[in-house]
C-alpha cells in the first residue's frame, strides 16, 4: 500500500485540492481531458476500481500506472513505459524574479506553441487552469521560456512544463523560472517536487538547484480493451 501522497500524486490531488476538477466513477478520478491526461486511481485499486477506471476513460483509453501497486488487469496492454525519478526540494533558494510575467489563458496559443518547439510534456488548452504559470518574453514580446505548476497532492505542488525555446538557451531562464515557482510554492506553507524522465537532461539543472531524488518510478500507462 501506498503510504505518502506523492506516490499517488493525480488520485491524492484530485481527492484533495484539486477535487473541483474531479470526473469521478466509484474511487476512480481524472482530469477533464482538456486539462491534463492524469487519472487518478487508488492505491491498490481492487478489480471493481480497474472496471470503473475502464468506463471512465472509455475503450482504448489510457490508465496510468505509476504508484500502483501490481500491474494492469490480464487483457490491458501497457503501451508505453519510461523510467523515471520524482525529486523533491531539498533547499533550493527560492527567490521571486520581477523579469517573469504570469501566464494566463490569453497566452495559451503561444504557450502551446512553445511546448510544441520544446517537448516538455503533457501541456494542454486548460492546463493553465491547474496553477501558477510564469514565462519570459524576449525583446520582441515573444514568449522564449515558462515553467508552472500542475499537481497539488496536500501541501505539495508539483513544478512542470519547464521548456525554454531553443533559441535562447544558456541564459539561466529556466533557472529562473524554477526559483521564482519554488518562493510562490513556499510562501502557501507547501513544498515544491518534480517528476521527470530519469534520462532527462534537465535532471541534472534540478539537482543542482537543490532538488535531491525521492524514488525511482516507472511511467507507464495501459490501453483499456475493446477499441477497435
Amino acid at each position: 500500500m501506498s503510504t505518502h501522497v506523492l506516490d499517488a500524486p493525480a488520485w491524492a490531488a484530485l481527492t484533495g485540492p484539486h477535487a473541483h476538477f474531479a470526473q469521478r466513477r466509484g474511487r476512480v478520478l481524472r482530469y477533464p481531458a482538456d486539462v491534463t491526461p492524469f487519472l487518478g486511481m487508488p492505491p491498490a485499486p481492487t478489480a471493481g476500481d480497474w472496471a470503473d477506471a475502464a468506463a471512465l476513460v472509455g475503450p482504448g483509453g489510457l490508465v496510468p500506472l505509476a504508484g500502483l501497486d501490481g500491474p494492469a488487469p490480464e487483457g490491458w496492454p501497457v503501451t508505453w513505459q519510461v523510467a523515471g525519478v520524482q525529486l523533491v526540494d531539498d533547499g533550493v533558494a527560492g527567490v521571486p524574479d520581477e523579469g517573469a510575467v504570469v501566464l494566463t489563458a490569453a497566452d495559451v496559443p503561444e504557450m502551446l506553441a512553445l511546448v510544441e518547439r520544446t517537448r516538455p510534456g503533457p501541456f494542454l488548452p486548460r492546463t493553465v487552469e491547474l496553477g501558477t504559470y510564469l514565462g519570459v518574453r524576449d525583446g520582441d514580446g515573444t514568449l522564449v521560456a515558462m515553467a508552472g505548476e500542475r499537481l497539488h497532492p496536500p501541501g505539495w505542488t508539483e513544478i512542470s512544463a519547464v521548456c525554454t525555446d531553443p533559441a535562447a538557451r544558456g541564459r539561466g531562464l529556466a533557472s529562473r523560472l524554477v526559483r521564482a515557482l519554488v518562493h510562490g510554492i513556499r510562501e502557501r506553507g507547501e513544498q515544491p517536487f518534480l517528476d521527470g524522465a530519469a534520462d532527462n537532461p534537465a535532471i541534472g539543472l534540478y539537482e543542482s538547484l537543490g532538488f535531491r531524488l525521492r524514488r525511482e518510478v516507472t511511467f507507464a500507462a495501459a490501453r483499456v480493451p475493446g477499441a477497435d
